[in-house]
């Protein structure tokens, strides 16, 4: 049974990403239980008509704290680019989970998807170093959710990596769920001009990427 046993967890992790896939029910736990405890101040934005607890979660910065391993580092001995992403998603659905969108979005019966992400590095991080993923929601869209997430360096400070994300709500509008959440309607908050620069940069993207596919698609039609 033990032989067993050991086959299946070495097949778990050699043949799957298998930390990858315990460590997102753990982050959505450790969303849920922090939603617990947390008790927001009250928020006064744009479309709010006084305090509002559940929209000053939604608009709150998240914090979500890791560790730089062994199994993170490069060949030049710190955080592998392609980790930031990674630690990156789990705070997501940690954020997601505690400020009630994650919910809000199922009960529509919809679900969300990473449509784009852009990550700049600014300082390495090195083995075993401490940082926090500071995560908050700018806004949405018609068809999206926009977040910004921070890499900071827990002994300093310092900002090492900026990832933005766009996540697209498949089955509902972003709107929705927000009014869900919140009981009312909400209008997004105004987008800095990087975030909007860089929609209308994968907007642009997109228009080009359909292009061609028609232009492929005309040459196989003759």
């Amino acid at each position: 049974m033990l032989v067993w046993v050991l086959a299946g967890a070495l097949a778990f992790f050699a043949l799957l990403d298998g930390w990858y896939l315990l460590r997102v029910p753990l982050a959505f736990l450790r969303g849920r239980w922090g939603a617990r405890g947390r008790r927001p101040r009250a928020f006064s934005g744009p479309g709010s008509e006084g305090p509002d607890p559940a929209l000053a979660l939604l608009l709150a910065e998240q914090s979500f704290s890791s560790r730089v391993l062994p199994s993170d580092l490069d060949f030049l001995g710190h955080m592998n680019n392609a980790r930031y992403p990674r630690e990156a998603d789990l705070a997501r659905v940690a954020h997601l989970a505690r400020c009630g969108l994650l919910g809000a979005v199922r009960a529509l019966g919809a679900h969300t998807v990473l449509a784009a992400s852009c990550c700049r590095y600014r300082r390495p991080l090195r083995p075993a170093e401490r940082f926090a993923i500071r995560t908050r929601l700018l806004g949405w869209d018609a068809r999206a959710f926009l977040l910004e997430q921070r890499f900071v360096r827990a002994r300093d400070g310092f900002l090492c990596a900026l990832l933005l994300a766009r996540l697209h709500v498949v089955g509902a509008r972003p709107e929705q769920a927000v009014r869900r959440l919140c009981g009312r309607k909400v209008e997004s908050p105004e987008l800095p001009p990087e975030v909007l620069h860089w929609m209308k940069y994968n907007e642009a993207s997109s228009q080009s990427l359909r292009a061609e596919n028609d232009l492929q698609e005309n040459s196989k039609e003759r």
